[in-house]
């Protein structure tokens, strides 16, 4: 097609990646109207605002269900297709489990993206589910006036090692696997602000399995587990607290950032719409004490693709932090802490 080199993907999607969600508050008066479930195979449902479904089938395996999809976060159409597939997978790995099959979730404006564009995003996809151990089965498409690639992803997971959000217990210890600042940067990408390194960075960082989740889940190492993605680390902290009736401490100082650069972007209102609604919904249940403005922004930042956010009892510390240390996780962060239910739900230190 005539000029498509030139083409930008993130020029046609009016906000990028996870920062396209309904926001947390929206998105509850949503499934608060859904009618309950009652079925004692259905492990995890929406009532936790979990990572994903669970059904038992028996009592040795259970089913692992969601899907995720979103518009453009980056131009080239391969790592967008791997960073979307990335961010599915990862819903089946915070939940301890593998994933199996997965199906292609596509929208595109068919008049302005050529079929080699939405191959290539399709192939990247695929190479990541093949990464995973998992296959693509099938799928559906529709045209959109913005594009939209994800995946629905079924896994597999013992019902006794599932990492649910909602079993986190006092005095476990909260360790991440990523950085944060992902949001930041792909808006300044959007904006031309992103260092050519900083925007790399970025992609790798996204395009990398959350995979060591399983793999902590069936040596039985994590009471509970979560991604933080389009609701930032705070959001989906939250969301762990109140369903294991529990509170959190984080000491802000220990939550890596992406790159110092990334502080120098919040000073240039590099900050998606979406990290904006995380951070006033953020500041109804936090008491961030002394935490500079900066740094508040980070911890509200909406990933895409983002790591996970481990709770592990301080005796199984070693452990865990030998075992991400082994599958290369971008970072093995101890930033916080599990602590008895109380208003603020969260407190910085």
């Amino acid at each position: 097609m005539p000029g498509e080199q030139k083409l930008k993907l993130t020029s046609l999607s009016s906000c990028a990646g996870c920062a396209a969600k309904l926001n947390q508050a929206a998105l509850g008066e949503v499934l608060k109207r859904l009618p309950a479930i009652a079925d004692k195979n259905l492990l995890v449902g929406t009532s936790t605002s979990d990572d994903a479904a669970v059904y038992r089938l028996n009592k040795d395996v259970a089913l692992v269900q969601t899907i995720d999809f979103f518009t453009p976060i980056v131009d080239d159409p391969f790592a967008f297709g791997q960073i979307a597939a990335t961010n599915a997978l990862s819903d089946v790995y915070a939940m301890g489990g593998r994933p199996l099959t997965a199906l292609n979730v596509l929208a595109f404006p068919a008049d302005v993206l050529s079929p080699d564009v939405i191959a290539a995003i399709v192939r990247g996809g695929a190479s990541k589910v093949r990464e995973a151990g998992a296959m693509i089965v099938g799928g559906h498409t529709i045209r959109s006036p913005e594009p939209i690639y994800g995946l629905s992803v079924t896994g597999l997971v013992h019902p006794k090692r599932i990492m649910s959000n909602a079993k986190a217990r006092v005095g476990d210890l909260l360790v991440m696997t990523k950085p944060l600042g992902v949001g930041i940067v792909t808006t300044a990408i959007k904006r031309g602000l992103a260092t050519p390194g900083l925007a790399r960075k970025a992609t790798l960082l996204m395009q990398r399995l959350n995979s060591v989740g399983a793999e902590v889940a069936e040596k039985g190492l994590v009471h509970s587990a979560t991604d933080f993605t389009g609701f930032g680390l705070m959001g989906h902290l939250a969301s762990m607290c109140r369903a294991s009736g529990v509170s959190a401490v984080i000491d802000a100082k220990k939550v890596p950032a992406i790159s110092p650069e990334v502080f120098d972007l919040i000073e240039q209102e590099c900050i998606p719409g979406g990290s904006r609604d995380n951070r006033k919904i953020a500041d109804a249940i936090t008491d961030w004490g002394n935490t500079p403005e900066p740094r508040r922004t980070l911890l509200t930042d909406a990933q895409t693709s983002g790591g996970l956010l481990l709770c592990v009892s301080p005796k199984k510390l070693d452990r865990v932090m030998k075992l991400l240390k082994l599958h290369r996780t971008p970072v093995a962060a101890v930033v916080g802490e599990i602590v008895r239910r109380r208003n603020p739900l969260i407190r910085l230190q």
